[in-house]
């Protein structure tokens, strides 16, 4: 006699998943309906499941999980079933609930900048000023809390991953894009971060458009490092269930502030009414700017952020291309000085005024070598190669040499004028008496300022020599 191995009829199956689905709907449906926020019971509907009762917040994430694993099973095996429709039910009244609990703990925990440390810090800056890393992080840690609690993350996680995974992904991501670019946008206006129009730039006063460059310069550190990084980091956690979702959600809380952020550069980068002495604000920016070139690509490494960091890299472009107009002007200016030398052979007024301009510029050789890399002297030099070159600063570095190469050019331009002035005294000794006294002033800034190492050591013996023999010139025909 055979033994015969028997299948479950169709009929079988069919109520073995309707008893799954009644026996889920049965137990899932007391807490559920608890928590409705449609209920008629006051307290129901204002009460706070994750806040009030985490416990019967765990248990109702697991019976949401529950119905929908039970709903999934049943419609891959028989989907004509009138159970269907309170099962459902159900679930809507569990997706309104933790959408509810999501805008919830989300608006719960906005947290804005404290504007009283933030004003001290700007006002407390001055235009050269940087705090060390140690002291930024004490800032940042005062004044932002972008960073939700740590217990209110894993519940916007779970909720999040739920809700996703029943299908209702688009209403939690409302939620969060609404109160998250609301926090971005309003952190970022009390950082004094404005929206402009290249008119409204080009109508402003010097001094204004300053003070709006410098409180940008102090809430850089502020707007990268903390609020978009947080708002990143927050991102990535919450919707770590969907890579698409948390590239998306991101994207659209932060593109627009920070494209705004950033293109205030821009705007202020093609600023008409400039002129040499606001080279150091622009110097300012780019480097601010340049030192958080990684955490930008970092941050906004999605390819749906791909414009911020494009208009980072526009806004940058735009600052090295003023900066190299304003040094063309400054080169210019100095060949256009039609001033008379002083009597007596004195320290002409040019000579001071282009001396302490290098000197302040040498101090921002690290970002003028970025700007200039690529910008060779120029090509109308009367002098040899030899003049631009220090070997103990230029020979191990295209890049310090183009630097040196640049600033050894600016001087000479002010040596060539000062030369072409020198001739207008009617005493020939008195001329030399002029060169050697500027060209010893143009030796001692040198010497006593970072230009010593942008010069190097030998470009200030072959000068010196240069002041000795002035010197014995004047000496010998007086």
């Amino acid at each position: 006699m055979r033994n015969r191995s028997s299948s479950p009829s169709p009929s079988s199956r069919y109520k073995f998943c309707e008893t799954l689905l009644a026996d889920t709907i049965a137990t899932v449906e007391p807490l559920i309906r608890k928590w409705d926020v449609q209920a008629s019971v006051t307290f129901d509907r204002i009460s706070n499941l994750f806040r009030d009762s985490p416990v019967e917040a765990k248990q109702f994430l697991c019976y949401v999980e529950d119905l929908q694993r039970a709903m999934l099973f049943f419609v891959s095996k028989c989907s004509d079933s009138e159970l269907l429709v309170p099962a459902q039910t159900l679930m809507q009244i569990a997706m309104k609930r933790l959408q509810k609990e999501f805008y919830t703990i989300l608006s719960g925990n906005r947290y804005f900048l404290d504007l009283e440390t933030v004003s001290a810090r700007s006002s407390g800056a001055s235009s050269r000023s940087t705090v060390s890393d140690s002291e930024d992080g004490e800032v940042l840690d005062k004044v932002a809390g972008i960073s939700i609690p740590d217990p209110a993350v894993p519940d916007l996680k779970t909720i999040a991953t739920c809700m996703i995974g029943a299908g209702y992904g688009k209403e939690c991501v409302k939620v969060y894009n609404i109160i998250r670019k609301s926090v971005i946008d309003e952190t970022l206006y009390h950082l004094g971060i404005e929206r402009f129009s290249y008119s409204q730039i080009q109508k402003m006063d010097w001094e204004v458009l300053e003070r709006k460059i410098l409180n940008w310069q102090n809430c850089i550190r502020i707007a990268v490092k903390t609020l978009f990084l947080g708002e990143r980091i927050l991102c990535d956690e919450v919707f770590s269930a969907s890579d698409n979702i948390r590239e998306s959600c991101f994207a659209e809380i932060s593109k627009d502030g920070a494209i705004n952020l950033f293109g205030f550069l821009e705007l202020a980068a093609k600023y008409k009414k400039i002129s040499i002495e606001k080279m150091f604000r622009y110097l300012d920016l780019y480097e601010a700017v340049s030192e958080l070139s990684p955490e930008i690509e970092s941050i906004f490494s999605f390819d749906s952020t791909a414009a911020v960091k494009t208009q980072a890299a526009a806004s940058v472009s735009m600052l090295g291309d003023a900066v190299r107009a304003m040094l063309s002007e400054f080169e210019a200016a100095i060949q256009k000085d039609s001033t008379k030398p002083p009597p007596g052979g004195a320290i002409h007024p040019l000579t001071r005024y282009v001396m302490n301009f290098l000197v302040f510029l040498a101090d921002y050789s690290g970002t003028v070598s970025g700007i200039i890399a690529d910008w060779p002297p120029s090509s109308q030099s009367p002098l040899p190669e030899s003049y631009f070159s220090s070997p103990s600063s230029m020979n191990d570095d295209s890049v310090a040499s183009t630097v040196s190469a640049k600033f050894a050019w600016l001087v000479l331009v002010l040596l060539c004028k000062l030369d072409s002035k020198a001739r207008q005294y009617g005493d020939v000794p008195l001329s030399y008496l002029f060169l050697a006294n500027n060209l010893n002033y143009v030796v001692s800034k040198v010497r006593s300022s970072n230009l010593s190492l942008v010069l190097g050591s030998d470009w200030i013996s072959k000068q010196e020599v240069k002041v000795k023999q002035f010197i014995a010139n004047y000496e010998r025909l007086s």
